[in-house]
């Protein structure tokens, strides 16, 4: 649901939930440490919260990209390509309308579950979030704010890699948001997640310590 007029007034921050576990989810856990904490020194900021498990994404069907391309080839749209652009528009605007953001997830397969890689098909959109000129390249459309993005893990990667394997979630969520606007985020890691459990615990009580920290000046 896109917010109300009211919320729109005050400052709001959204949060991006990807993960599909609720309360069971390390992802959603850091996440709501760091809301928290957040509304704690910052008592007006009023939480939007986008559960990309729950919510009805659009379809990027091949009116969605009709669209695009009608925007890439400067033609007006049609009008079932317009209900489609209208429908993107206003996911768009509900990011855009944040003040922050917050971003939660696991990686899944070194990467992204693909709610969350959806949502980022859907908002990376040209003429809403970015603009190609020839010889100009893309330039993004979206005002930069503060981001923060939450990534829990099975594996260790505060080393790079995991036992050879290498994060690809928090490089593509960077340069995803980069992309678009949002050029000033900052990434914590929650894992290991899975193996001994006093390991999972004293990797969920540094993560939480982090997020606490950044709150102050988030």
């Amino acid at each position: 649901m896109l917010m109300s007029a009211s919320l729109k007034d005050k400052s709001v921050v959204l949060h991006i939930d990807a993960s599909p576990r609720g309360g069971e989810s390390f992802s959603r856990r850091a996440a709501d440490v760091f809301l928290r904490d957040l509304q704690h020194r910052q008592p007006d900021l009023v939480v939007d919260r986008l559960s990309l498990w729950n919510e009805t994404l659009p379809d990027f069907s091949a009116d969605a990209l009709a669209a695009k391309y009608a925007v890439l080839g400067k033609r007006e749209h049609r009008s079932n390509e317009a209900r489609a652009w209208n429908c993107i528009r206003r996911l768009i605007m509900r990011l855009d309308d944040s003040a922050k953001i917050v971003l939660s997830t696991p990686m899944w397969n070194l990467s992204v579950p693909y709610p969350l890689k959806h949502y980022i098909d859907l908002i990376t959109q040209p003429g809403l979030s970015f603009r190609f000129e020839p010889g100009l390249g893309y330039t993004p459309l979206l005002r930069d704010r503060p981001v923060m993005v939450i990534v829990a893990s099975a594996g260790d990667f505060s080393l790079g890699t995991d036992w050879g394997r290498p994060d690809l979630a928090s490089t593509y969520l960077k340069q995803a948001l980069r992309f678009i606007g949002l050029a000033s985020s900052q990434c914590v890691a929650v894992g290991p997640t899975a193996g001994e459990p006093a390991l999972i615990e004293a990797a969920e009580q540094r993560a939480h310590a982090k997020l606490r920290a950044a709150a102050g000046t988030f």
